[in-house]
Parts: structure tokens; sequence; C-alpha cells
């Protein structure tokens, strides 16, 4: 099976911790290295994890507030510094371009390579990158300023062709492509060999959605629906559901509760506030309405 992980550098709310660095994410897809978010220290997080990060292409930011994207220059910085020379493509909400342009121009004067700001729309999903194996879309989230997450979509792989038929049929190499792709084979003395002898289905496509940070907002279920792995800000306990309201966030339970309205494979909690001492009531409050809820760590790494 090709590739497809999610590697946490950061899964802390706003006042990063000893153990628990601000939000920062690697989801890496057939060895293609897409960052979510870039919290302070993203350098450091990307040296401790061993991804080689010179292949990061495209940074995703959520939304403006420092926690996502204080770690934006220092890394842009040290890219150039390892002498980097391929093209940065960072995508965010409205205001990135006014924010992190002037930065830019002046901490990053005389760069080895290009940086493209893109802003995107934080009110309608919309695909926003897509190559051969992936599309990406923009899920409307709320929050005190824009905001939105991200879904990853793997695109339909190809079947497996069966070995011993290579062998059976003297299928030459330059043919396996074409039966993996549905083709039957024509043997030399014109046989027809249907595809469905040849090979073996494709392995299920995955997905993955990034929800951070946001009020909860059942309406996003329908977007999201049956995807593999959901990540979802669970700031707060029920104890301190008012606190959540306020600003606007999320408890563990109402995190819990869009899983399970979204039908997601699994769930995993994060953006947790530095107030709990025992983390462990997040998850528990979270497990009791979706069973398949882990809480994120700094450093895990997570294999769909």
């Amino acid at each position: 099976m090709e590739k497809f992980e999610i590697n946490i550098l950061g899964c802390g709310a706003a006042l990063p911790t000893p153990h628990r660095f601000c939000s920062m994410q690697v989801v890496n897809i057939r060895e293609k290295l897409f960052m979510l978010d870039c919290g302070e220290g993203a350098q450091i997080q990307l040296r401790r994890s061993k991804i080689k990060f010179s292949n990061i292409n495209n940074i995703f930011i959520t939304h403006l507030h420092g926690d996502h994207c204080f770690g934006l220059i220092p890394l842009i910085s040290t890219f150039a510094l390892l002498g980097r020379t391929s093209t940065m493509h960072i995508w965010g909400p409205r205001g990135l371009i006014k924010v992190f342009q002037p930065q830019l121009d002046f901490f990053c004067q005389g760069l080895s390579y290009k940086v493209e700001l893109h802003e995107v729309d934080t009110h309608t999903p919309q695909i926003i990158y897509e190559d051969r194996s992936v599309t990406i879309e923009t899920i409307p989230l709320k929050h005190k300023m824009p905001t939105c997450g991200y879904l990853f979509r793997e695109k339909e792989l190809q079947k497996h062709i069966r070995r011993d038929a290579i062998d059976a049929f003297g299928i030459p190499v330059s043919q396996i492509n074409n039966i993996k792709a549905g083709m039957d084979w024509t043997s030399p003395d014109g046989e027809i060999v249907p595809n469905h002898l040849l090979t073996i289905p494709a392995d299920p496509a995955r997905s993955y959605a990034y929800c951070t940070d946001t009020v909860y907002k059942p309406d996003i279920c329908k977007q999201i629906q049956g995807v593999d792995l959901l990540y979802h800000e669970a700031t707060f306990s029920n104890e301190h559901k008012v606190l959540a309201t306020t600003n606007y966030h999320c408890t563990a339970s109402e995190a819990a509760a869009i899983a399970k309205q979204a039908n997601v494979k699994k769930l995993m909690i994060g953006h947790v506030s530095s107030r709990y001492k025992d983390e462990g009531v997040l998850l528990r409050e979270a497990k009791a309405i979706f069973g398949e809820t882990t809480l994120a760590n700094d450093g895990i790494c997570i294999k769909l």
C-alpha cells in the first residue's frame, strides 16, 4: 500500500508546554509532504521528526493566530540557509498576504527560492490543490477570524496485477501498467484474457480531515463524511464549556459528536489547553461518545 502518514509535530493550544508545541503537522502522501499550520519552533520539530523537510512544497495555514503561524518566517529562513531552490507555496485565509508579505520583504530579502502566498475562501468548500495522487479542499470553520480546515482525499489507486498471471500468460513488463489501469490482455495467439483474471482490486482510497480551531459546527459533517481519520480540536473539557463557547473553541465531547455524526473511522483530538494536568479527562469525555478516539501527542506518526 502506498504511504499515507500524518506526523504530529505540535498539538497544543496557544500556550506551548514542555511536551506540547503549538499546532503543526506534516502529511506524507506517497512521499509528497504537505505541512499543516506552522507554530513556533517548526524547524526544531521538523528536525526532531527526521522528516526530509526539504520535500515540503506546500504549507496550509488554518488561520492567522500566532500559535498556528509564528513559525512560518523562521522556517522560510531556514530553508534558504539550507540552499533551497524550489518554490514554496503557502495557503491561508484572507489576510495572509497583508500579514506575511511585509515580513518576507523585510526578513527574507535575497531568498534563494520563490515564496508564493495564496489566499483561500473560508466560506465555501473548494479544491485548492490537486495532483495525480491527491486533492486538498478547504473545510469552512468558525473561529474569531477567517478560518478553514483542510481535507485530503487520495485519488483512486491502480489495481494490483497478479504475479502468477504475469508468468502464466507471458505478459511483458511494458503492458503491466496498462493492465493495472483496467485493460484486458491479448496474447500473441489472439486469446483475450479478461482484466479481472489478471488483477486484484485496488486498495481503498484514503482520506484525512484537519479541523482546528473552531466552534462546534455540525454542518461540516456532510463534507467529511466517512473519512479515515479526523483530527479535531478539543481545547476544553465539559467543565469549561462556557469558556469554549466564548473563545470559539470546542470541547472534547463536541469533537466526538462531530466524529459520530460524520461516521468517521477514527478521531484524534488535539489543540489541548495547557490548563489540563490530566489530559485524560478530554480523552475519556470523547470516548464516551465516540469509542474510536485517541489523544494526539507530539512526535507520533499515524499511518492510514
